[in-house]
């Protein structure tokens, strides 16, 4: 029997790995032209969380079991119906579950449009498959009610439970959603008509990408309208009102503008092994060494018999072999200011996994050759 203990883990599959992380290394293309709309969005033109508590009913004995806010809210649904139950009578069972609803109110949406619903069990129910969401409210922040829900349930998942105890579970069964499922009531305020101003926020702060912008948009009214307030903010001039704002808007949002590059950044996943560098790394003068040291113990047990007519016992000794190699691989070096795709060639002919990658690209940033930001996630 025959042990191997490598302290750098060289996989079998080590070909397959290192084609995957030369996948991953892809020469970034220089910035394209983008539209304003695809790289920020303006400020108070946003979505709203909404939430709310309800009861899936219609079940096929997947639900909850005696769960009091279950109960709670069964009867509360049979008063709404004008039907009183006795005192004692508990109507929870398991052909109905507690659950909470959650969608997202788009802006300027309008009383009387629909948007979708997600429900989620928040008790001990196998499955919602098949249910149906009986009227409720849902809720904003500000605790006032902004839509109703109700309807059937369109669920992805699947479990299946046998006698024994053993179940087969496919995606998620507790969670479904009901496409329209839910009603506006009442519209949210966004302000942006009456606003000193209208303003611009980035996706992602870039001080470049911000005065670009900024220029853009002066250049296409032909006038000082648009200042970069910061990173993130461009300010624009606007008349009041809503109608001439919204015409500025929707022209302002069309306008192309060129994103700065990013910034040089190498990501690492640490618990997969992911290693993801952007264009913009640039290695500078370096040498590195990567070794790799394998421990073989080789276990061959003797079987020793005692001497005819004796009072021995057969016995097993034991016949260890400890060997370690250590191949010898020299130095590398990295040239002047190494570009992206002299990096992956330079990796792609020592053949190293991810894993090792990532303490070479820890090296280089100690030593100062790597003029890039580590992000380790």
């Amino acid at each position: 029997m025959t042990q191997f203990f490598n302290i750098n883990r060289p996989y079998h599959w080590l070909a397959a790995m290192l084609a995957l992380v030369a996948a991953a290394f892809v020469v970034a293309p220089a910035a394209q032209a983008e539209r304003i709309k695809d790289i920020g969005s303006f400020e108070g033109l946003r979505t709203n969380q909404l939430v709310g508590y309800g009861v899936v009913v219609g079940l096929a004995g997947t639900g909850d079991d005696s769960l009091e806010y279950a109960t709670v809210g069964l009867k509360g649904v049979t008063n709404r119906l004008g039907l009183t139950l006795p005192p004692g009578v508990n109507p929870a069972s398991k052909n109905a579950a507690a659950v909470l609803v959650t969608a997202e109110m788009p802006a300027f949406a309008k009383p009387g449009q629909r948007m979708d619903v997600t429900v989620s069990a928040i008790g001990k129910a196998k499955s919602l498959r098949g249910g149906t969401l009986i009227l409720m409210p849902l809720f904003g922040a500000d605790q006032q009610i902004y839509a109703m829900a109700q309807g059937n349930l369109a669920v992805g998942g699947l479990g299946v439970s046998a006698a024994d105890g053993s179940q087969v579970t496919v995606n998620i069964p507790s969670v479904g959603r009901i496409s329209g499922g839910a009603s506006i009531e009442r519209t949210v305020a966004t302000g942006f008509e009456s606003q000193p101003f209208l303003s611009f926020n980035l996706t992602d702060a870039d001080l470049t990408t911000s005065l670009r912008v900024a220029d853009a948009i002066n250049q296409a009214l032909g006038a000082e309208q648009a200042i970069a307030a910061d990173a993130v903010t461009v300010r624009i001039a606007a008349p009041i009102g809503a109608q001439e704002r919204v015409m500025l808007m929707g022209r302002i949002e069309n306008l192309e503008v060129k994103p700065a590059d990013a910034p040089a950044r190498i990501i690492i996943n640490a618990r997969t092994g992911t290693v993801v560098i952007n264009g913009a790394v640039r290695i500078g003068p370096a040498a590195v060494s990567h070794g790799k040291l394998t421990l073989r113990v080789e276990e061959n047990p003797t079987v020793v018999q005692p001497a005819p007519f004796s009072r021995g016992q057969t016995a097993t000794e034991q016949n260890s072999a400890i060997s370690v190699e250590e191949p010898s691989r020299p130095a590398f070096e990295i040239g002047k200011r190494a570009s992206l795709a002299e990096i992956v060639e330079t990796i792609n002919s020592l053949g190293v996994p991810p894993s090792d990658l990532t303490a070479i690209l820890e090296g280089l940033k100690q030593a100062g050759a790597l003029t890039a930001e580590l992000i380790i996630i």
